[in-house]
């Protein structure tokens, strides 16, 4: 039987901070137990699992990290988890102008159970990539997919693999010289976790296992890394793939993201 407990105690205790190497431009800030990220194509705000504080100090403490963003004209979200202290720590956020964005499932599966060679269908190519334009060629790949602008994505991948290297592998699924699928692995050195990231497919690609050809590449590379646990924020598209690999769920979260009102 799977300890789900002692997954979400490991998920709290090791990947509940940020990479210890941000991305070219990015600045780390702490502001008591929150750990604020500015430079990216929105502002981030990390939290510990209880916040330690309540009430009108609470409120102050979420207000700080608004006004900060909005002095710099930019959005920023606060990721949270179904599993968070205070219990009324999202009533607050939505009080101070957060507005939730979809909840997905944390799953965490073993890299040694996941690994395997990945199955693709005729035509289609499994590449690592690190060039800049593949990068942009994910973002138009994810901005198609999505009917909305990723073109943000390309910067962020590339600053990622410039500032540390090892600690990133970008994967894409290509069929007649067009990225059908990109996803990538993060390595989050000094646990024993590792974090499986993208995947979106386009429409006319999806039901033919890429997706899961993917998880299966990225379980292989962690898994020859000694990485322990494969961690996902999945979809409801997603998460279904996922369980039926063995993968478990210990919790939710969702992005709370105020947004700064137009002029």
């Amino acid at each position: 039987m799977t300890d789900i407990d002692g997954l979400l105690a490991a998920y709290d205790e090791q990947m509940r901070g940020v990479p210890p190497n941000p991305p070219i431009g990015v600045t780390y800030e702490q502001d008591g137990p929150l750990l604020r990220v500015v430079g990216q194509f929105r502002g981030f705000v990390s939290a510990p699992r209880d916040l330690g504080v309540g009430g009108a100090e609470l409120d102050r403490l979420i207000a700080r990290q608004r006004d900060c963003f909005a002095a710099r004209g930019e959005a920023v979200e606060w990721k949270t988890r179904g599993h968070d202290l205070p219990a009324d720590l999202t009533d607050r956020l939505r009080a101070a102008g957060f507005v939730p964005e979809e909840r997905e499932t944390v799953l965490i599966g073993r890299a040694e159970e996941m690994a395997g060679a990945p199955v693709l269908p005729a035509g289609v190519t499994l590449r690592r990539v690190t060039a800049d334009a593949d990068m942009h060629r994910i973002a138009a790949m994810e901005t198609a997919v999505w009917d909305q602008d990723w073109s943000w994505l390309a910067d962020d991948l590339i600053s990622r693999v410039a500032a540390a290297p090892d600690e990133i592998t970008v994967l894409v699924a290509e069929a007649g010289g067009e990225v059908v699928c990109a996803a990538w692995l993060v390595f989050r050195e000094g646990t024993d976790f590792a974090g499986l990231w993208g995947g979106s497919t386009l429409p006319e690609w999806r039901g033919r296992g890429i997706y899961r050809a993917l998880v299966a590449a990225r379980a292989q590379l962690a898994a020859a890394r000694g990485v322990r646990y494969l961690q996902v924020d999945a979809s409801d598209d997603s998460a279904p793939i996922l369980r039926r690999l063995g993968f478990q769920a210990v919790t939710t979260t969702t992005p709370y993201v105020w947004t700064p009102p137009r002029s």
